[in-house]
C-alpha cells in the first residue's frame, strides 16, 4: 500500500468528525480521524524508507492525517541541518494549529542553541503558522537554563491580528511567568503586552496550577483596562 492509502486503513469517521471540530477553519472532507498514536507509529515504521523520503518531498499534502504524518516523520530526523531543512521546507505548508504544534523534533533540544537565528526569521515571516512556530521554539526550548530577557522582550514586540498567533503568544507569556516570575511579572503589571494576549495570558495563568495563588490574586486586579 502506498502511505496515502495506509492512512486510509487507519481512518477513523468520528474521530475525523471530532478532530476537524477543533480545526474549524479547515473543510471536514480533509480530516480521515487516524489517531495520533498511530500516525507516530507509522512514522516510526516507514521512517528512513525511500517511500518516506518521497512523502517529504511531495506538498502540499492534502488531507489533515498527511501533515500530521509528515510533521511526525520529521521528529523522527536525527541529524540537525537535514531536520531544519525538511522543518523549513515544510512550514509554509502547515494549515493548523495541531499540526503546527505536534512539531517538534527531538534534535532540536539537542542543539536549541543553532535555532536561534532560524527563531529570528520565522519570527519574521508573513505565514501565521511560521509565526507560531518560532514563539512555540522559544516556548519549548528558551525559558529554563538558556533563558534570556531578550526573548520575551522581541515576542512583546509581536502584533498581529492572527488569532492563532496571539493564543501561542499567550501561552507563551503564562508558561514564562511559571518558569521565570520576576522577569515576566512586569510584562502583565507595565502591561507591555498587547490587549487581547494581556488578558488571554492572565486568563491562562490564573488557570494554571504551576502559579502561586498570590501572584493569580495579582493578576485578576490587572484583567481590565
Amino acid at each position: 500500500m502506498t502511505i496515502t492509502e495506509r492512512l486510509f486503513a487507519l481512518a477513523d469517521e468520528k474521530n475525523a468528525a471530532f478532530t476537524a471540530r477543533l480545526a474549524p477553519d479547515l473543510p471536514a472532507d480533509r480530516f480521515l480521524g487516524g489517531r495520533t498514536p498511530d500516525l507516530r507509529a507509522l512514522a516510526k515504521e516507514i521512517n528512513g524508507t525511500a517511500e518516506a523520503e518521497a512523502f517529504l518531498r511531495t506538498l502540499p499534502h492534502f488531507y489533515f492525517d498527511e501533515n500530521q504524518l509528515h510533521a511526525f516523520l520529521l521528529c523522527c530526523i536525527r541529524d540537525f541541518d537535514g531536520c531544519l531543512d525538511g522543518v523549513n521546507r515544510f512550514l509554509p505548508y502547515i494549515d493548523n494549529w495541531a499540526t503546527c504544534d505536534q512539531l517538534s523534533p527531538a534534535v532540536f533540544r539537542r542543539y536549541a542553541e543553532k535555532l536561534l537565528p532560524h527563531i529570528d526569521s520565522w519570527l519574521r515571516s508573513e505565514h501565521c503558522y511560521t509565526v507560531r512556530f518560532g514563539i512555540g521554539m522559544l516556548m519549548q526550548h528558551f525559558l529554563d537554563a538558556r533563558f534570556s530577557p531578550e526573548y520575551p522582550q522581541r515576542l512583546a514586540q509581536l502584533e498581529s491580528g492572527e488569532y492563532y498567533i496571539n493564543m501561542e503568544l499567550a501561552w507563551y507569556f503564562a508558561t514564562a511567568l511559571a518558569k521565570q516570575p520576576d522577569a515576566i511579572l512586569p510584562y502583565f503589571t507595565e502591561r507591555r503586552l498587547p490587549e487581547w494576549v494581556h488578558r488571554k495570558a492572565i486568563q491562562k495563568s490564573v488557570e494554571s496550577r504551576r502559579i502561586p495563588e498570590e501572584t493569580k490574586a495579582l493578576l485578576r486586579t490587572l484583567r481590565q483596562k
